[in-house]
């Protein structure tokens, strides 16, 4: 058996050893982590630019072009309330339904309100389930984030003013050929080209809801209450049946003209949905 001492030198023997591989092992790390970091800068420089609403840029996306669907494939999809509200109206089905065949719910990991991600087409290269060999087969209602590429707008909301600033950015993806298509356009005209203006408008929307999460309520939200959210946001026919046929919103005292409004236009339904989840979850009008 060997003196106390010496088992203690060979202990600090092994531990400084151990100390040192442990080193060199999160020096690796280190070294990975920076090498993926500087992958990520080089690829956000690269195919993310910058743009103002007049600066120009080219791009046409048709089937000519050699890369036409390629963009529709292997999809993490979000819905906003109004990108569903359009596609569920022109595939002719109520919001339930809609939800169920073609929509996911996660709930988002900052925000902790529900999210929808549209479900893909799983036995076929994660594809968009509205695409054809010929092109979407929803366009006139495609979501916003289809309508807006090649562009990607963020949104940010200042806490102190309440004022939404935004900016637009110009997704170059090595596989998108349509850049080499198309006359020259500025940011502007194509939010006006192709009717991108509804779904900002309706989109904003929720960014006071995201606001007031945040500040009054961090975490997930309580069961019952995400119930309430996301029938007000997403499933409006259910919305709808609850508001007539249980007075779910009977104690907003909701004046006829408004009552008149949301019977039939599902535009009017959201924007109450909106309003209804300020007032009944964070107690704002």
């Amino acid at each position: 058996m060997l003196p106390l001492s010496k088992n203690y030198g060979l202990a600090q023997k092994s531990v400084r050893k151990k100390w040192r591989s442990d080193l060199g092992l999160m020096r690796k790390c280190e070294l990975i982590f920076e090498g993926a970091l500087q992958q990520r800068n080089k690829f956000m420089n690269e195919n993310f630019v910058p743009l103002s609403l007049n600066d120009n840029f080219r791009f046409k996306c048709s089937e000519s072009v050699p890369c036409f669907n390629e963009c529709c494939r292997d999809l993490n999809q979000f819905l906003t309330p109004y990108d569903i509200l359009r596609l569920k109206n022109n595939l002719g089905i109520p919001s339930d339904l809609f939800l169920e065949r073609y929509a996911s719910q996660h709930t988002g990991p900052e925000s902790g309100l529900p999210v929808i991600t549209l479900k893909p087409d799983y036995t076929s290269e994660l594809k968009c389930p509205f695409v054809s060999n010929s092109g979407c087969t929803v366009y006139k209602d495609r979501p916003s984030s289809c309508r807006t590429y090649p562009l990607v707008r963020v949104l940010t909301r200042s806490r102190e003013t309440g004022q939404n600033t935004e900016q637009y950015l110009l997704v170059k993806e090595p596989h998108c050929l349509g850049f080499k298509q198309g006359q020259v356009n500025t940011i502007q005209n194509w939010i006006k080209e192709q009717g991108i203006e509804i779904y900002n408008r309706m989109n904003d929307m929720l960014m006071e809801i995201i606001s007031f999460k945040n500040r009054f309520m961090p975490g997930q939200l309580p069961i019952k209450t995400e119930r309430f959210f996301h029938m007000a946001c997403y499933d409006l026919d259910t919305f709808r049946n609850h508001i007539f046929d249980k007075g779910i919103l009977d104690d907003l005292d909701l004046d006829s003209e408004t009552i008149d409004n949301v019977k039939n236009d599902d535009v009017e339904l959201l924007k109450l949905g909106i309003k209804s989840i300020k007032i009944k979850i964070f107690g704002r009008k």
